[in-house]
Parts: C-alpha cells; structure tokens; sequence
C-alpha cells in the first residue's frame, strides 16, 4: 500500500473522529430543538385541545425532558473532555463533511432497534487502549461539520449501551448474553487451574463498552477487546479509565421518543452507571481493548511484535459476527488466530448490517445453517448448540421490544 494511501485513509479516520467528537458536543441542540418541536406542535392545536392536554401534564412533562437532555449533555461532554488521549489532534472548527459518514451510515442495520498508544492504570491492573494507526495534522477552512440523524441514532444508541453492559437495570441482558459465554469458557478450561489463567489469552472483538472483556479479566483469564465505533471507543475509556465511583453517573437514555411509553415515569426514569467499579479487578489483571478494523488488526500479521496466528485460546464473539461484510474471512481470521484446540463461543443473531447497503460494498448474507456448515468446513467442531431468547438495548418498562432468538455455540479448533 502507498504512503499516499495510508495517509489519506489516515486523514479520513481523523475526520471523521473529529465528526463524532461534534455529534457529541452537538446532542444538546439537536434534541432541545426535536423536543421543542413538540411545543410549537402543542400550539398549533386548537385552545381547547391545549387545555385539555396542560391538565395532563403535557407542557410541563416537555419541561422535564428538556432538563434530562440537559443532564445528558453535561454526561457527554465529560465523555469527550480529553478526545487527545486517542492520539487525533482536534480542531473542531475543522470538522468536516466525509464520504466515510456516509458509506457507514449506509450499514443501516443495528441491534440495537431505533438503528497512538495510551495506557492508563487501574490499582493493581494495567487496562491499555491502543490504536494502530498515526495521524498528521487535519486539514484547515474546512466546512463546519453538521451531525445528521443517523450521526445522533448512533449517539443516542450509545447512551442506551451504558445501560446495557454498565447499570443494574442492564443486568438481565447481561445474565441472558455474556453469562452463557463465560459459563462456556470456564467448563472449557476446566481442567486449567484459576490461578493458571493468566497463561489463557482470550479476545473479544466487536467489545462495544467493553463489559464482557471485563467480565472475562475478572476471572482470571489475559483478555483483550477489539473495538471500532469511535462512539464505543470514547466511552469506554470514559467508563473504564476515568469513572472512579460506583453510580457516579446518572443519564435519562428514554427521553428521545414519546412513542410506546407506558408512563411519564418510565420514560424519564434516570439510570446511574457504573454498576460496580471498573477498575476494581484482581490484582495482577490482564484487560486491554484495541481499536480498529477486526480484519486489519487480527487478519494480517502486519507488525511482527503482534503476531496472531494460532495465539488466542478463546475468542468469544457476542452479536458480532454479522458485521461482516464477508464472513467467510471473519471465521477465517478467527480460525486462522486461535490456537489449535482452542474455542471459539458464538451469541448472537444474524442481521447483516451491510444488507442493501447504498455504497456499493460487498456483502454476503448467509443462513444460521449455512453460517454453521462453512465453519465446519474451515475446521471447527460445533457443539453445544442452543437459541437463547434475549433482547439487546432493550426498555424493559416500554409497551414494544423486540427479542432475538440468538444462536449461540462453542466450536473447537481441530
């Protein structure tokens, strides 16, 4: 690849970063303004209808919502005070239009249905965020970029993320999702000592906030999560590497639609994060997460002090795997990286997420059996097959939610 490659997709990275960090600093304005729509709304109906709806509480419910936007806002601009530590030098005023906004938005599939090094230590634990690409100084007298709808989906979903792997209220998703799979990886190495799994290297690609790798360091295991939505990217280090308290945060993530709310209480409801303390892992812990593309990170061996193949034990994958726009080079990869007899757990369903997409990328569509046969085919023995019944993101107290029945397995490398 020519320098002049590496650098354009290096500035386009750092566009398009620089454009999260505006989504983020532009939350406030953009759901103040879709929820004072609803104001001139109430002013257009008749005086009568406007009586009627004021004795319900209808105006001053609006006021309310503004005031959680609010507090959501002053949430996000904490999770985005120190963008620097991702190695991007930030010029917001630089900010810009990106093709790349656009070819992701075109994925338009989401589980969740609305749609430089660093390091940092944790007591007795390194936890470290590492990207493997450099970046040069941005481009000035751009046009200042301006957040589209799918841009604040993305964000909104995030803040719903939060609850989902960091609350008390994510925990039944959690015991539906990641429970099976640590419960998989532990009856895997049973025969390993506990004090012995530090010697196992686990990986979790597509780790979002990161609570399952947590989860897996906690038990002992060398676990390392993969990650590339700069939006899970920014909060995760917020939530892992500068939250301190237990329910430090409180955040309102059910306040942007009016649709299919049972009461004014479940609605605005506030959920506080984290749960328990992140850094709060044995002493001697092994957790780091990694970010960029799963296939350029773990599918080349570009950089001879990482070396992949055959170097995991474990690789568990949780509503990942239909990422792909190829997934035969996803299993490759997984195949081709674990260790021999190592395992490979699978959950999730499969929704492609680059079906249809509008930007001319490939994308191959395959069924759960199919998927199943071409691992077969590459080497894998499937076994402890089962469907669990889970939701993702879901509003647990909303009138609509929507419940995969998500595949799950373990499958060894022969």
């Amino acid at each position: 690849m020519s320098h002049s490659h590496d650098h354009s997709e290096a500035e386009e990275e750092q566009i398009h970063f620089a454009n999260v960090i505006v989504t983020f600093k532009n939350y406030a304005q953009y759901s103040l303004s879709a929820n004072n729509r609803r104001r001139k709304d109430f002013f257009t109906l008749p005086k009568q209808d406007q009586e009627l709806l004021e004795r319900l509480g209808y105006k001053a419910k609006l006021d309310l919502v503004d005031n959680a936007i609010l507090a959501n806002a002053d949430f996000l601009s904490k999770v985005v005070s120190d963008p620097e530590i991702f190695g991007h030098g930030i010029e917001e005023e630089s900010a810009t239009y990106s093709p790349t906004d656009h070819q992701q938005s075109a994925a338009g599939h989401s589980h969740d249905h609305v749609s430089s090094d660093h390091s940092h230590s944790h007591g007795g634990h390194g936890h470290s965020h590492s990207h493997h690409h450099s970046h040069d100084g941005m481009s000035r007298n751009r046009q200042r970029y301006k957040p589209t709808d799918f841009d604040m989906d993305k964000l909104r979903s995030t803040l719903k993320q939060f609850v989902r792997d960091w609350s008390v209220e994510g925990t039944e998703e959690r015991e539906a999702c990641y429970k099976p799979m640590k419960d998989a990886l532990v009856s895997h190495f049973a025969d390993v000592p506990a004090s012995e799994r530090a010697q196992l290297r686990v990986l979790v690609p597509g780790t979002g906030l990161g609570r399952l790798a947590h989860d897996v360091a906690g038990l002992g295991f060398a676990c390392q999560g993969n990650e590339f939505s700069h939006y899970m990217l920014l909060s995760s280090h917020f939530i892992l590497n500068r939250t301190t308290e237990i329910n430090a945060h409180t955040i309102y993530p059910y306040v942007h639609s009016f649709s299919n709310v049972v009461s004014d209480q479940d609605m605005m409801r506030p959920i506080t994060i984290p749960d328990i303390l992140p850094s709060d892992l044995p002493p001697g812990s092994n957790f780091s997460l990694i970010a960029g593309d799963f296939e350029e990170i773990y599918g080349a061996e570009s950089d001879p002090d990482e070396p992949q193949s055959g170097q995991w034990d474990a690789i568990l994958t949780c509503f990942f795997i239909d990422t792909a726009k190829n997934i035969v080079n996803y299993l490759r990869i997984i195949h081709k990286i674990l260790a021999p007899g190592g395992v490979w757990i699978n959950m999730g369903p499969l929704l492609w997420h680059w079906e249809n997409n509008n930007t001319n990328d490939p994308s191959i569509e395959l069924t759960l059996e199919e998927v199943k046969a071409l691992a077969r085919s590459m080497g894998f023995m499937i076994s402890n097959e089962r469907t669990i019944n889970t939701t993702y993101t879901s509003n647990s107290q909303g009138m609509l939610g929507y419940v995969y029945h998500a595949a799950f397995w373990t499958a060894t490398k022969q």
